[in-house]
């Protein structure tokens, strides 16, 4: 194919999973780095609260891996949560020496303000006041544009693994690429790649991510034969800004952990009738709580209400939130702030190791892509950045390991998959509008169907209709050109078959997966696992 490029790794996502990868290879490896957007497109760059580690003589590894355990359903991988709770302190470490600005707190162990959030017993927050996500992404990203071994592709999609067949036994060569500016496709080939491509929370019609979110390396991975999963637990968050112009703005969990309360909008607190925890109690808990709440009175939201603080206690520690607020005419100091809950976390991904390898060699997935087994049916709040980083550098010293032991130009096999439909990348109004209809009626089944809390009936209907709309998505695949619309949307509808596929599997309530059929938790927690084929590649 014209436009092929050769690297020794290829690594798709440009948010804090990818970037932890590139830059412990970078010293010696040619790497490329493939994002949708600009390096502050996705959801890294969104985190508000911050990243959880051990930091504190207080605090203890077992603690935080119990506080892990219990939010996490009885799910998690407990060697994988182990593993990534004792690396905390060395991930925090590393982003420090790379120029990391966390918040300051001169009388603490380390020199570092911690915060506390729900789920933890403990402060064990690192945090740049309440956009530390920004703050990482900004430092790193500067190292990396630094870094002449890192070609950066900025504004280029991923359409499909180039692999030598299905696991086991098939490796992955590789990829095809398109650029979005010009509709140019590209053959990237690398001995060694790594999809770090960030959540799915794009299926569904409230989300807090960004448009970037849509599930590729998940969708991907499994076309390409890759076992998923725990696709089922998608974590809500409880408090996203309810205002028509404020689209995916969520309210840090910190502003709970600092005092907030959650109140009726006659003013009256709500959370202690649901759990003893109250605002503290662990995410699901708490969106199930506004959900209840707004389902049964019929309301259109709920109020988080922190201006019982000072406003330069608000203004100091959550800047960000304190200005969008007020953007939107809402004084937190004074008034308390409209929220609803929005697809947030995606706990599940592409099934990998404690260095990030998945069934298929060649192929790594990192971050929220993955499923290393640490969320378990309930991620702990701010163990996602923490994950990013430490499975992030964990399989950046397997490539390094694996590069060594493999051919460094494998051949192409001999019929590479497709990179798309053959006619030109001529955008059609009619066609996007027809992909924009798509993607909304998906969003809107998947809130209705497969949302907070589930029932056997209604998964049953969002399978019978996402069924059809792969089968008339693969038709329109087969003769359109690769558009970031189209790709997207092969994306989500793979995706969102995945979740409902897992969740009609799972005959029990646990963590983020409620069913009104199953309400009770079986004895024993199992993950779901899918292997391909129940679906059909589109």
């Amino acid at each position: 194919m014209k436009n092929t490029m050769h690297f020794d790794v290829i690594i798709v996502g440009g948010g804090l999973a990818g970037l932890s990868v590139a830059l412990e290879l970078a010293p010696g490896r040619r790497v490329a780095l493939i994002a949708k957007t600009g390096l502050t497109g996705g959801a890294s760059d969104r985190a508000q609260g911050g990243i959880a580690a051990v930091l504190d003589k207080s605090d203890s590894i077992d603690d935080h891996v119990d506080d892990t355990l219990m939010a996490g359903g009885g799910l998690c991988d407990a060697a994988a949560t182990r593993f990534i709770v004792e690396n905390g302190r060395a991930a925090i470490e590393w982003l420090m020496d790379a120029g990391v600005g966390f918040t300051p707190d001169a009388a603490a162990d380390m020199g570092l303000h911690l915060a506390r959030e729900g789920g933890h017993r403990r402060r064990r927050i690192a945090h740049a006041a309440d956009t530390t996500g920004h703050a990482v992404m900004a430092t790193l990203g500067e190292r990396l544009r630094q870094r002449p071994n890192i070609s950066l592709f900025e504004h280029h999609q991923a359409i499909d693994l180039i692999t030598t067949g299905n696991p086991p036994g098939a490796r992955c060569l590789g990829l095809h690429a398109l650029d979005l500016a010009s509709g140019r496709k590209l053959a990237l080939r690398a001995t060694q790649t790594v999809l770090a491509t960030g959540g799915a929370g794009q299926v569904y019609l409230h989300t807090t991510n960004p448009a970037s979110a849509t599930g590729d390396g998940i969708a991907m991975a499994w076309r390409a034969g890759c076992r998923v999963s725990n696709m089922e637990f998608i974590q809500f968050h409880p408090t996203s800004l309810y205002h028509p112009a404020a689209r995916s703005f969520l309210i840090s969990e910190a502003v709970r952990g600092e005092g907030g309360v959650l109140r009726l909008p006659d003013g009256t607190r709500f959370m202690p009738a649901h759990d003893p925890r109250a605002e503290l109690a662990p995410r699901d808990v708490v969106a199930r709580a506004i959900d209840f709440e707004i389902k049964t009175r019929g309301l259109e939201y709920v109020h988080l209400d922190i201006s019982h603080q000072p406003e330069a206690f608000l203004r100091e520690h959550f800047p960000a939130i304190f200005a969008t607020c007020l953007e939107f005419g809402i004084d937190i100091s004074k008034s308390p702030i409209p929220v609803v809950p929005a697809a947030h976390y995606t706990c599940g991904g592409v099934l990998t190791d404690l260095a990030g390898r998945s069934d298929m060699a060649g192929l790594y997935a990192v971050g929220e892509t993955a499923c290393t087994g640490l969320h378990g049916a309930n991620r702990l709040a701010s163990n996602s950045l923490l994950e990013c980083v430490v499975m992030g550098r964990a399989a950046a010293q397997a490539i390094e390991r694996d590069i060594e032991r493999e051919d460094p130009r494998p051949r192409l096999p001999a019929h590479a998959p497709r990179a798309g439909g053959g006619r030109a990348a001529i955008p059609d109004p009619d066609e996007q509008a027809a992909l924009a209809h798509y993607r909304d009626e998906l969003g809107r089944l998947m809130w209705n169907y497969a949302g907070i809390v589930r029932t056997d009936r209604r998964l049953a209907r969002a399978q019978r209709r996402i069924a059809l709309l792969r089968e008339e998505l693969h038709a329109y695949y087969a003769n359109a050109a690769p558009s970031r619309d189209l790709l997207e949307l092969r994306n989500l509808v793979d995706v969102a078959a995945l979740i409902v596929a897992s969740a009609c599997a799972r005959h029990e309530s646990r963590g983020l997966h409620y069913s009104r059929d199953w309400p009770q938790a079986l004895p024993h927690a199992l993950p779901s696992v899918l292997a391909a084929p129940p679906l059909a590649p589109a």
